[in-house]
């Protein structure tokens, strides 16, 4: 009798890991297609138009989207009547903020002011690998070869790609975007890893409460200056602001670092490698922009390495 009861354990068990493995990949899938959107609504904010008039500043859109979504998480946190974090959550958090809360939004912003989204969310394919990079850096998490090979192929063709658009060469605001994808990478890896204990909607909620505060002042001075000109933005800039304000700085996060925290970081962070080609097609759809053959082609290449790489074995501590 106690024979049949423990023998099927290990299968449920096996059959629960794999469940989180899959759960997490889906999570992560829905968190970048809210992100993918990110560039081609931040062009917009800055952008204005199909005119390029009425837009609003990079600094002011990349640091009132934080402090907008900061309203909302300080709300969601409030509602759930959320502990507050402990003290060993903090660096996490600190990381958080200044990677993906401020780094990444403003960094970005500047960048859309002169590249085509398209071509910028290119650029940001190369997250995942970096992901990955700070998962073994800071989460404890080991990738095996053939993890690290897939990641490398599907970067290389990403740069590929940013590369053939571009006419072989890089601009000089590609660099403002490399820098973004380092610290979004550093926000994400710390992310993944405290939403394992945090939870991944605490997680993000106090990362944003944290840079409240410095965030307050300085978008209440950017306000003042830029007054004439946010008065004279137009509707659209204004819904590029609120889409990067409610999905990609808060919404989204949630299932980002809930995906993370069930199927590893270096794992679910290669789901990014769709990512450009999604914004891609969010920028057809959102700005105008063309969409080519060769766009689709990339897509479909990297689509089979994210498949062969979610194959490889991660060793997680």
């Amino acid at each position: 009798m106690n024979k049949a009861i423990t023998t099927p354990t290990p299968s449920l068990t096996t059959h629960r890991r794999l469940s989180d493995d899959t759960a997490g990949m889906l999570l992560g899938l829905a968190g970048v297609a809210i992100f993918s959107l990110t560039l081609p609504f931040t062009r917009l904010a800055v952008g204005g138009g199909a005119d390029g008039a009425g837009g609003l500043s990079p600094s002011f859109v990349a640091l009132a989207r934080a402090l907008a979504a900061a309203v909302l998480a300080a709300g969601w946190l409030y509602w759930k009547r959320a502990p507050l974090p402990t003290r060993a959550a903090l660096p996490a958090l600190a990381m958080i903020a200044i990677g993906c809360v401020i780094g990444f939004p403003w960094l970005t912003s500047v960048a859309m002011r002169s590249l085509p989204a398209a071509h910028g969310a290119v650029l940001v394919g190369v997250l995942p690998l970096a992901t990955a990079m700070f998962a073994a850096l800071l989460g404890g998490e080991r990738p095996s070869r053939g993890f690290w090979i897939m990641a490398i192929i599907g970067s290389a063709l990403v740069i590929g790609f940013a590369l053939r658009q571009s006419g072989g060469s890089l601009h000089l605001a590609d660099l403002a975007i490399f820098l973004a994808v380092l610290l979004a990478a550093m926000g994400y890896a710390a992310g993944g890893r405290l939403s394992q204990t945090l939870g991944g909607q605490q997680t993000i909620c106090w990362a944003l409460v944290l840079a409240a505060p410095p965030l307050l002042p300085v978008v209440g001075w950017l306000a003042w200056q830029d007054s004439a000109r946010i008065a004279q933005a137009s509707a659209a800039a204004w819904a590029g602001l609120a889409y990067v304000s409610v999905f990609s700085m808060f919404i989204g996060f949630f299932f980002w670092y809930r995906g993370m925290a069930l199927g590893g970081v270096a794992r679910v962070g290669q789901v990014q490698l769709l990512q450009p080609f999604l914004s891609v097609l969010g920028a057809t759809a959102v700005l105008g922009e063309a969409l080519e053959w060769p766009t689709l082609i990339f897509a479909i290449a990297v689509i089979a390495t994210v498949g062969a790489g979610r194959k490889m074995q991660v060793k997680r501590r």
